[in-house]
């Protein structure tokens, strides 16, 4: 039987969902990555032979199959397929403990379930610190395992702050996220100048309009270093 309808069987008998933007990690097995690589390959080529594409003499497109293969199992799609990056907490609980606020920008790439273009964006993460603390790249690390999947950008931003939220156990979280989407510049209207925003505000970032003013104009703050560099 092949691995992915293997796996599918026990994602079935499990109730687990397996929708473009799910985990399915914990279903799967030590090597069933590469054996999912394999078993796609030659599908990949089928696809491209029903494109009427020569791929035994084109050089171009010899061994392409296997290169999108591993391209969605180990790059574009690997959050799903891969556990969550480890995020070893510190405590935060001591008399001088921090109690501001951290905004972390993060680069994303990720993919339209629809289409199966490129998202490219940026995240920025605002946390008010708890009695837990995670370091700096974790955040961006968790971003951008929840980035790599097919999903939307709304349910991206819903997910970077659900698992921020684990990680940290904080409960005054916001996630913006603002992208540029292959499947609005490369095809349909094809607005080369076309930019998404999303804003998911938990907590102080949602009820205290200080705090939100404080995120947005850190917001404004570190778009302006980028622009600057």
């Amino acid at each position: 039987m092949e691995t992915s309808k293997k796996i599918k069987n026990k994602l079935q008998q499990a109730g687990k969902r397996f929708w473009a933007g799910d985990n399915i990690s914990e279903y799967l097995e030590e090597g069933d990555q590469q054996k999912l690589v394999d078993e796609l390959a030659p599908k990949f080529e089928a696809v491209l032979e029903g494109l009427v594409i020569d791929i035994d003499n084109d050089p171009n497109s010899h061994d392409t199959g296997r290169r999108l293969a591993k391209m969605y199992i180990n790059e574009l799609m690997a959050g799903r397929y891969e556990p969550m990056p480890k995020a070893t907490a510190f405590p935060n609980d001591s008399e001088d403990r921090y109690e501001g606020m951290l905004v972390v920008r993060s680069e994303l790439t990720s993919m339209c379930s629809h289409h199966h273009q490129i998202v490219r964006g940026v995240a920025y993460i605002g946390i008010i610190a708890s009695e837990k603390l995670i370091g700096l790249s974790k955040y961006t690390r968790i971003a951008q395992w929840c980035a790599m999947r097919g999903t939307l950008q709304e349910e991206l931003a819903n997910d970077i702050v659900r698992e921020i939220q684990k990680a940290t156990g904080a409960e005054h979280l916001g996630v913006y996220v603002q992208a540029t989407h292959g499947c609005v510049e490369n095809r349909g209207v094809r607005a080369h100048s076309s930019l998404t925003q999303t804003t998911v505000l938990k907590g102080a970032f949602y009820d205290d309009p200080g705090t939100k003013k404080e995120f947005m104009d850190n917001i404004k703050l570190q778009q302006q270093y980028a622009c600057d560099k």
